[in-house]
């Protein structure tokens, strides 16, 4: 591999663009960019600063200038294209879903085995999240009884087309739960520990808004409310762990802050590498009141990825086991509301 890392994305859309920028910030170079057509690859290679474009996804997933192709594409074409760059040898990075089916991402991430291939379930790298972790970790918390939140977006609200979200090979009728519902349960897990064992889970609005109640292998019971129609709420996910010495709870769109609950009283912990534990300092990327957002996780979740490459694996770096365990979730989730039944989530 050469010195400084080289990527190849493929998918030029938003968040194509916000994994180019993190490939920047980690010190990397984005060398090839394939977008769905030859004249929109080279239109993207401008945009993205990238060295060149490709002629086709596959070229790129190949090509002797890459070596770590990130996917960024509809949902269909993850396993092809991550199947493809991993057994050209490249690391890969996947956008979410990892798969279609259950199957399919159980298969991928067994491919993946000992290999650097990650998913982003970027929400895990603002460092309130991880200062939850790490207290909770400390046993502060207390015993866990309740998991509860929800993730909430609008841009589906008052009829607005899903595009190719929509379409039925690449999320249809679950496809809000599947597409930002494993962010939450992806969090709730890497905070507590806890695996969420059963789910009773109704979709609807065909597709746009999931409610799940849970239960987890720790004891602790939960709700959580996923909906792409929720006006007003661009970006909202949020949680609370609640415990038997404290509750801890965390607001995506007010990243900056950890709300701290107590018996005597509460506070609120302010982002602060000073105040924090050292897992959750190392991803204050700037002084207090500099406020860190999307994109600082994303940089962070990249540069993780990249520090993987050289033989040391950062604590908490989601992987392809970690989307295969989202899948796993979802097919219990779909499973879940066609039946009206309580479902076990297998075991991973």
């Amino acid at each position: 591999m050469a010195d400084q890392v080289r990527a190849g994305i493929i998918g030029a859309g938003f968040i194509g663009a916000v994994h180019a920028q993190a490939v920047r910030v980690a010190g990397a170079t984005v060398t090839r960019v394939a977008a769905s057509t030859p004249d929109s690859s080279a239109a993207a290679a401008t945009r993205l600063g990238a060295t060149a474009p490709a002629s086709s996804a596959e070229e790129l997933a190949e090509s002797d200038d890459v070596d770590v192709v990130h996917i960024c594409t509809p949902n269909s074409l993850h396993v092809p294209l991550a199947r493809r760059a991993l057994d050209a040898g490249k690391a890969v990075v996947c956008e979410k879903p990892l798969a279609t089916s259950l199957a399919d991402a159980a298969a991928l991430a067994a491919a993946a085995a000992g290999r650097i291939a990650t998913v982003p379930f970027v929400y895990r790298f603002y460092p309130a999240v991880r200062e939850a972790r790490a207290r909770v970790a400390a046993g502060q918390a207390g015993e866990l009884s309740l998991l509860h939140g929800a993730y909430l977006q609008d841009w589906q609200a008052g009829g607005a087309s899903a595009g190719w979200r929509g379409e039925p090979d690449e999320g249809g009728r679950h496809r809000a739960f599947a597409d930002i519902g494993v962010h939450w349960c992806d969090l709730v897990e890497f905070v507590t520990g806890h695996r969420i064992a059963r789910v009773c889970a109704r979709t609807t609005g065909e597709g746009t808004a999931t409610t799940v109640q849970f239960e987890t292998t720790g004891g602790a019971a939960g709700a959580v409310v996923v909906s792409q129609r929720t006006i007003g709420r661009r970006n909202s996910l949020r949680f609370s762990i609640d415990g038997s010495r404290a509750s801890y709870a965390f607001d995506q769109e007010h990243p900056e802050q950890l709300h701290i609950g107590g018996l005597g009283a509460n506070t609120v912990l302010d982002r602060n590498a000073a105040a924090m534990s050292p897992a959750s300092a190392r991803y204050c990327a700037l002084p207090p009141g500099h406020p860190q957002g999307y994109q600082d996780c994303f940089n962070a979740f990249v540069s993780d990825t990249y520090q993987a490459l050289g033989g040391t694996v950062p604590d908490g770096l989601p992987t392809f086991a970690d989307g295969a365990r989202a899948a796993a979730l979802t097919d219990a989730v779909i499973t879940s509301s066609t039946s009206s039944t309580w479902v076990e989530v297998p075991s991973s």
